[in-house]
């Protein structure tokens, strides 16, 4: 086992991730779209900048995963109210359904996750996320 901290992280990030990509394939998406959708929902309609922020992402980033969640037509792209150089997202009529319906999926991994846990760890762990 690596003594790495980095890579350490990364790989139980990749297990638990994976937990959450499995669940939510029947709604067409995986944990990172999940997350960036539930980010949408509450800023929307959200400048790519504002959202590149409220995700900790960068905005080239946000800008390429935004344009898959546009193909896929889980969220539409304007212009902003104040500023019409920015664009701004918000949740497509079809990307609401899909939230709503992946949102079960996503709590069913939390309880899982938690179950497997328990509340000592669950609590620790939030501490451990929370000081980094």
């Amino acid at each position: 086992m690596s003594n790495c901290y980095c890579a350490r992280l990364r790989a139980a990030a990749r297990r638990i991730g994976s937990v959450y990509d499995e669940a939510l394939e029947p709604d067409g998406i995986n944990v990172a779209q999940y997350s960036l959708m539930s980010v949408i929902q509450r800023r929307q309609p959200v400048s790519l900048t504002e959202l590149g922020r409220a995700a900790e992402l960068e905005r080239s980033t946000i800008g390429r995963n935004v344009r898959v969640l546009e193909r896929a037509e889980l969220v539409e792209v304007g212009r902003g109210d104040g500023d019409h150089r920015e664009a701004a997202v918000s949740l497509s009529r079809r990307g609401a359904e899909v939230l709503v319906s992946a949102r079960s999926r996503w709590d069913a991994c939390q309880q899982a996750i938690e179950a497997r846990l328990g509340a000592d760890k669950v609590s620790a762990f939030d501490d451990l996320l929370n000081s980094i």
